[in-house]
């Protein structure tokens, strides 16, 4: 491994000999060009596996479905072929993970949005970089996802080059049945390691746009859409209890470090205009104007069985108890909403209308913001 060479990401498929291989056969094949394995690709490698789990790993060079089904897995499969590259990202790793059973590992590679930004402005310099960035963003993120171009764009570039951002490359595999155990990045491109812990989950309704709806906990604990204007990458809803695991949560209950939130999507969260579509959630009944955050199914895992009961009593609201009481931690988040749900139980009207005049004294004059 000392001498191994740096792969050719970009390499065209006819260049990059052995579709499918051992981890020890390509390593031990004396090849001098570009499909050498790196050596840092190893070293990631070994903080989960041994050397001899590692080569049996069958490695896979193939943006192509029907390379996936043929293959003869062995402890798991190394792909190093970039996943920007794969025509229909999520039919891919649903044809891998119908290769694996479960406890098998999948290693994935592609280039994210951030590392493609330093990339081109490396090699063009912010001033030229930035025109670029855009353009690129545009052809090959914003057309693959409009309807009435994401076909032309399809013919146009075989789907090869799209831009994923870190947050969406691990969403998705997250949603076809893959669990992310960690990931680094290797010459330009992340390496993400999964083991597959159950079938896919088949989304037919990913959000790409500007309105998206989140599947929240509601009155007698059913599941509604709550409407917000997006603030994070797509797929993020995926990446969370990976999050919390890495980072648990800061100072106002959210999750610490969270990179699933976009540069103007904390802008809209500063300012509450992410929250604006909501008021289609009061018009419609499925919440009233004072209550408890609506909670998605992870973050309602956390609180205790008595909360989740008392919490599911009454309808989720659009101004919480949390800007009466600015509670710092989870427990006294959740001490708020005890005090106010048992405050609105006793006197509905009363509480509400208290409520609603404190927490926009506190919003007004005490410039209370939600992180």
């Amino acid at each position: 491994m000392d001498g191994a060479q740096i792969i050719d990401f970009n390499a065209s498929e006819s260049e990059l000999l052995l579709k499918n291989t051992t981890y020890n056969e390509l390593n031990n094949s004396n090849r001098s060009d570009d499909s050498v394995l790196p050596n840092n690709v190893h070293v990631f490698l070994r903080k989960y596996f041994d050397d001899d789990k590692i080569s049996e790993f069958t490695v896979l060079r193939s943006r192509v479905i029907n390379d996936v089904e043929s293959l003869n897995v062995g402890y798991g499969i190394l792909n190093l072929t970039r996943f920007n590259n794969c025509l229909r990202i999520n039919k891919y790793f649903e044809a891998i993970n119908e290769c694996l059973t479960n406890g098998q590992f999948y290693v994935a590679c592609f280039e994210t949005l951030a590392t493609r930004k330093s990339r081109l402005f490396s090699r063009y310099g912010k001033f030229i970089g930035w025109p670029f960035y855009y353009g690129d963003f545009i052809l090959n993120r914003v057309l693959s996802k409009l309807n009435w171009t994401k076909a032309f764009y399809f013919w146009m570039t075989e789907g090869k080059n799209r831009v994923v951002s870190l947050t969406e490359g691990l969403g998705r595999l997250v949603s076809c049945g893959f669990d992310i155990i960690d990931f680094t990045t290797i010459d330009n491109h992340t390496f993400v390691i999964t083991k597959k812990v159950s079938e896919p989950m088949y989304d037919m309704e990913p959000t790409y746009g500007a309105l998206v709806r989140l599947r929240r906990i509601g009155k007698g604990g059913k599941l509604f859409s709550v409407y917000k204007f997006r603030t994070m990458y797509p797929y993020s809803e995926y990446v969370q209890d990976f999050i919390f695991k890495q980072h648990d949560l800061q100072e106002g209950g959210k999750l610490k470090d969270d990179y699933r939130v976009t540069s103007w999507g904390r802008l809209f969260r500063r300012y509450w205009i992410d929250e604006i579509p909501m008021l289609i959630n009061w018009l419609k009944g499925d919440m009233k104007l004072v209550g408890v955050r609506p909670l998605s199914q992870h973050y309602f895992s956390l609180y205790p069985q008595d909360m989740q009961q008392l919490r599911t009593m009454v309808k989720p609201g659009l101004v919480p108890p949390f800007y009466v009481d600015m509670p710092v931690t989870l427990d006294e988040i959740i001490e708020s909403e005890r005090e106010y749900l048992k405050r609105y139980m006793d006197a509905p009207l009363r509480t509400d209308i208290y409520y609603f005049i404190m927490a926009f004294y506190n919003i007004l004059f005490k410039k209370a913001r939600s992180k």
